[in-house]
């Protein structure tokens, strides 16, 4: 069973994207204070990161430059997500492995969780 990080700080959003990916088979943990995202990753063994760009006080951009500069967890993959106008394109820079525009058709969500993950699986063998 895949593990995922989902990072939301939107207490709705959060709970029925985890909820989703639980009924489809993924182990979801989900975390509403963004700042604790690196100590989780070095805690606990994720296959994917799913993050948020505008969170409560921080960049989500933030957050995943540093996981990439975080050697033991710098290879975790990292599907981030915002409905802002040309954050794909911030979001792959700062080190997202891929991105997911909101709002978003659930079957896509787990379309591109599906294929991130086994995107960091090929990455990391």
């Amino acid at each position: 069973m895949n593990k995922i990080l989902l990072v939301e700080d939107d207490h709705n959003l959060g709970i029925m994207i985890c909820d989703l990916l639980e009924l489809n088979g993924y182990e979801v943990s989900l975390l509403r204070m963004p700042d604790k995202t690196i100590k989780n990753l070095l805690e606990d063994k994720f296959d994917l990161v799913l993050m948020d760009k505008l969170l409560s006080g921080m960049d989500g951009t933030d957050i995943c430059a540093e996981i990439r500069k975080t050697d033991t967890i710098s290879h975790t993959p990292i599907l981030m997500m915002s409905a802002l106008n040309g954050a794909k394109e911030i979001c792959i820079e700062a080190g997202a492995t891929n991105f997911i525009a909101k709002p978003f058709e659930i079957k896509d969500l787990f379309t591109i969780v599906k294929d991130t993950i086994n995107k960091g699986k090929v990455l990391n063998d």
